[in-house]
């Protein structure tokens, strides 16, 4: 089950792209929350807390702003690719006892039998759970299976509580023959080229030797 972690925000005042820049320069993520019918509040959350906290996508997080504590999940974090930076995050409120759908990672256990290779279909599925016990992944076992096999929603086990909303004859991850190439006859077909390009090429040297003997004793 994820932690809940608890950040020290504050109200966002100035808005536009010169007083996010400014904000980003201080340390300071813009971001905003919402939810429950309540009204958009625009806060600004401590920077490398924040990028720490958000490496769980869904990290339960307590936002602290003067006395008031509030519980929310990330649902929209917008990343700078080239910084490695976070320029903006949507937070969704959420109370205790209320179930929430969330995307887990899908992780493969165990090996499949020999000759074969596993296919992930899905690399996360939609989990609700309670908003409190999240499950921070899911697993599917391949031990043992063979080539033709399929995994579906119905052998996922999830890591505490919470369902799988997918129909349970959906594909999570197939078992196929591992298909190997005869690097021999490869390499007898590249020797047999490099051949034959060789050939080619003394044969245009001699054409050309040919033409300038003859083009001396004229």
């Amino acid at each position: 089950m994820s932690d809940r972690i608890k950040l020290q925000v504050e109200t966002r005042d100035d808005f536009g792209k010169g007083a996010s820049r400014r904000a980003r320069r201080e340390g300071k993520i813009p971001a905003v929350i919402y939810g429950h019918g309540t009204e958009p509040k625009h806060i600004l959350m401590p920077g490398q807390e924040t990028f720490l906290a958000v490496r769980n996508p869904n990290a339960l997080l307590t936002l602290v702003n003067g006395g008031e504590e509030t519980m929310a999940l990330p649902k929209d974090v917008q990343r700078d690719p080239l910084k490695d930076t976070i320029d903006h995050i949507d937070l969704l409120i959420v109370r205790k006892g209320e179930k929430v759908t969330v995307d887990v990672y899908v992780e493969v256990e165990g090996e499949v039998a020999p000759g074969a290779i596993h296919n992930l279909e899905e690399v996360t599925v939609p989990v609700e759970a309670d908003a409190l016990k999240l499950p921070e992944r899911v697993t599917v076992s391949v031990e043992g299976r063979e080539p033709g096999e399929h995994l579906h929603t119905t052998d996922v086990v999830v890591d505490g509580e919470g369902e799988v909303l997918l129909e349970e004859d959906h594909v999570i991850v197939t078992v196929n023959e591992v298909v190997e190439q005869d690097l021999g006859e490869e390499t007898e077909d590249a020797d047999a080229a490099e051949g034959e390009e060789v050939a080619e090429g003394k044969a245009a040297e001699g054409e050309e030797s040919g033409e300038s003997a003859e083009s001396d004793s004229e």
